[in-house]
């Protein structure tokens, strides 16, 4: 584990080095508050020594602004002083300081609340991946693992809205699997599962590695996708429907066909910003691509559509 050892007295620098590299810390010395706070921009530094009488920012203004800091790992901060007074103590502490310990520090109380340091970070780590797991869970579809509809429609507005920003477009299509009553109808709702895994797997090896894939609702599922226009869209659109329709899945009785139909919306065209009226134009388009016999894709132009034809596959 890499430790910062922020000490302007070189002697006791030198000192404390040598101890923690014989403890197996990897030490980054560093002997100012400036250059401790320049130090600490490396993400991998989670354990810091902290002298609290340094030139120019002192170890307590280091505190600080590790603290207001906030996309870093919790960093664990041991503030050294030859401060003993209880308020010099409540002081460091309330600073941000994790531990305090008074100079000349006791090299063995000092490995000592290291080891609690380090258990505290590990505790710390462990409970940042179990959130962001359940973030994650809590974010997709369970059956599919791509994003659910509320994070689909959060990935849109954010396109949205950095693409108005920038003055680039933004695209958006919304597919349905042809027939998928017919098919959980005849063949059960585990065939009807499998074809919708087979349709998601197959758009994600055709779709950008920037683009996002939600499922929207039963078989509906959404594409966002940032930086695409209008001629773009139909590109990847057409990709996607053919990677669809090449092949059929394979059940018990016989082969069945897997298509889609896709309605699709770019802001070039549409000049829409809104998150629920860009969804419901390429809703529209959805809705126009079935009607018009399915395995098609109709791309919205302005408020209204333009289709796209296509033969069955």
């Amino acid at each position: 584990m890499k430790i910062l050892i922020a000490e302007d007295d070189l002697i006791s620098s030198k000192i404390l080095q040598r101890n923690l590299l014989n403890w197996g810390y990897y030490v980054v010395p560093a002997r100012s508050g400036a250059e401790a706070w320049q130090a600490l921009q490396d993400g991998e530094l989670r354990m810091t020594l902290l002298d609290w009488m340094m030139p120019g920012m002192d170890g307590i203004e280091v505190c600080r602004k590790i603290r207001r800091r906030k996309k870093y790992k919790y960093t664990y901060i041991i503030l050294l002083s030859a401060k003993d007074r209880k308020q010099d103590i409540i002081t460091g502490l309330s600073s941000g300081a994790d531990d305090y310990m008074t100079k000349p520090v006791n090299l063995l109380e000092l490995r000592a609340r290291l080891q609690t340091g380090r258990r505290i970070i590990d505790l710390e780590d462990k409970l940042l991946f179990v959130q962001n797991q359940l973030k994650d869970l809590a974010s997709r579809d369970s059956l599919t693992r791509i994003w659910n509809r509320s994070e689909s429609a959060k990935f849109l507005r954010e396109e949205l809205e950095r693409g108005h920003r920038e003055g680039v477009p933004t695209g958006v299509i919304l597919l349905d699997v042809d027939h998928f009553k017919r098919i959980n109808d005849f063949y059960g709702h585990d065939i009807g599962d499998q074809a919708l895994l087979q349709v998601v797997s197959r758009l994600k090896k055709n779709v950008r590695k920037s683009d996002k894939i939600g499922r929207y609702g039963g078989d509906e599922i959404i594409i966002v996708l940032p930086r695409c226009s209008s001629s773009e869209i139909f590109k990847i659109a057409e990709r996607v429907r053919l990677s669809v329709a090449k092949k059929g899945i394979k059940t018990e009785l016989d082969m069945v066909p897997l298509t889609i139909s896709v309605g699709c919306a770019a802001s070039d065209v549409t000049g829409i910003l809104s998150t629920e009226r860009f969804i419901k134009v390429a809703d529209e388009a959805l809705l126009k691509a079935k009607s018009q016999g399915r395995n098609r894709i109709v791309v919205a132009n302005g408020l209204s559509t333009r289709k796209q034809e296509h033969k069955n596959a």
